[in-house]
């Protein structure tokens, strides 16, 4: 994971959200209760609700990224790899295409395997282990426009 990307959403959602108490239900904007002096607070996001922690106010500032569609990312490297038709009998099949087709058990491994190493150089993150990859230019360029 890219630390200085993770440390600029933290610092969104800081600047996106406000202090709140839960106990007393109302927001505490100097980091404590006006009310019961709590400084155990919640981060309160307006219009979504309130919850400890930032993960939740990234995932929500996420939404507004677009999603790197892995597949076909996966498919397109493959294809410039192997750009030639490959014959089966008779027939002449994209390469990529055959071997998804074929055996898409070592087509999914590779893609997986493959995605994992785009991460390790840095061309995709993931905030929730692989399930989600953005391009983290796309990433940089949100937080750009956000002034973080």
């Amino acid at each position: 994971m890219n630390i200085e990307i993770q440390s600029r959403l933290e610092a969104l959602a800081f600047k996106k959200t406000i202090p709140f108490c839960y106990c007393c239900y109302s927001e505490a904007p100097t980091g404590r209760c006006a009310k019961c002096y709590s400084d155990d607070l919640m981060r309160l996001l307006p219009g979504i609700g309130c919850e400890y922690g930032t993960e939740w106010v990234i995932e929500d500032l996420l939404r507004n990224i677009e999603k790197v569609d892995i597949s076909e990312r996966f498919e397109d490297s493959i294809r410039s790899y192997y750009p030639k038709e490959t014959s089966i009998g008779w027939l002449k099949v994209n390469t990529a295409s055959a071997i998804k087709d074929l055996d898409p058990i070592s087509w999914d491994l590779a893609k997986s395997e493959w995605a994992d190493s785009e991460e390790q150089e840095g061309t995709l993150l993931t905030f929730d282990n692989g399930s989600t990859y953005f391009d983290p230019s796309e990433i940089e360029s949100f937080l750009d426009s956000e002034g973080v």
